[in-house]
């Protein structure tokens, strides 16, 4: 069974397995095709069309579908190497161990964002930036300059706590935990991580940046604290909606998978903490 750990308990050798890892995938060419899939999202998923993977009720299973494409394409380079995830509301000074050279590297320089330092600086000449924004063709970082603070766990408490999963309209507009989780509305949380990383992570083709697959594991990791704190208190919407993926709606990209088929996470892998 994976194990997904806090990034802050990896060991050295757990640091280097995966890194190597996400290097073979971005030598293979296969790393870029996910990025090619989120940014296709982002731009498609529009508060008053159809919408899957953001501003949706969807957000959260499509990127728990999302990451489990990513970790087994991971795991077939390295069997032993399970996504790690990143808890902002603790680890949150630039001085972490997470953005050290051993293992995603730092800030990016002040006059383009350029990252210096770390397996992905263009230096190290493994990670070139191939799904684009604009024509630059390096890892960019902005650390704490788009937003000064991470969120809080405090602020963290009062997404967990609401009780309905999501309501109408369904979108950015929307109450409710997966919106106030996704940054839309309220403390905002998901979204303020993107920004407060900036560069590419503060884009559609937010996966360029390593650090993309740390903090949506934190995100999937909430869903479920959130699950456990709420067993009454479902997936909605759950039939007829326009425009978004009701309980039972096949979903984008894959059309394989539902919602209430990502709603218990422990048959494909477990957290190292509730």
């Amino acid at each position: 069974m994976t194990v997904r750990k806090n990034q802050a308990l990896l060991t050295a050798d757990e640091k280097r397995r995966f890194v190597s890892a996400l290097l073979e995938l971005k030598r293979s060419g296969r790393y870029d095709e996910f990025v090619t899939t989120h940014n296709a999202f982002i731009v498609g998923d529009t508060d008053n069309g159809e919408r899957t993977g953001h501003r949706s009720p969807s957000f959260l299973p499509w990127h728990r579908r999302f990451l489990l494409e990513f970790e087994r394409a991971l795991q077939e380079v390295d069997a032993s190497v399970a996504l790690p995830y990143w808890d902002w509301s603790t680890d949150r000074s630039i001085r972490s161990s997470l953005w050290a050279p051993d293992f995603l590297g730092g800030t990016g320089r002040s006059r383009d964002g350029q990252v210096m330092d770390g397996p992905f600086a263009a230096s190290a000449g493994n990670w070139q930036i191939n799904v684009r924004v604009d024509g630059r063709t390096f890892l960019r970082r902005a650390l704490g300059a788009g937003v000064r603070e991470l969120p809080t766990r405090a602020e963290v408490e009062s997404v967990l706590a609401m009780a309905t999963y999501d309501m109408a309209p369904w979108n950015s507009a929307s109450d409710g935990f997966r919106n106030h989780l996704e940054g839309w509305r309220g403390v905002n949380l998901h979204n303020r991580v993107h920004v407060w990383v900036g560069g590419q992570m503060a884009t559609g083709a937010s996966p360029n940046d390593p650090v993309f697959w740390l903090h949506h594991a934190y995100i999937d990791k909430l869903w479920a604290d959130w699950q456990r704190r709420h067993p009454g208190s479902g997936y909605l919407p759950a039939t007829g909606t326009p425009n978004v993926i009701d309980l039972n709606d096949t979903m984008k990209p894959w059309n394989d998978v539902r919602p209430t088929d990502l709603l218990d996470h422990t048959s494909h892998y477990t957290f190292d903490a509730a």
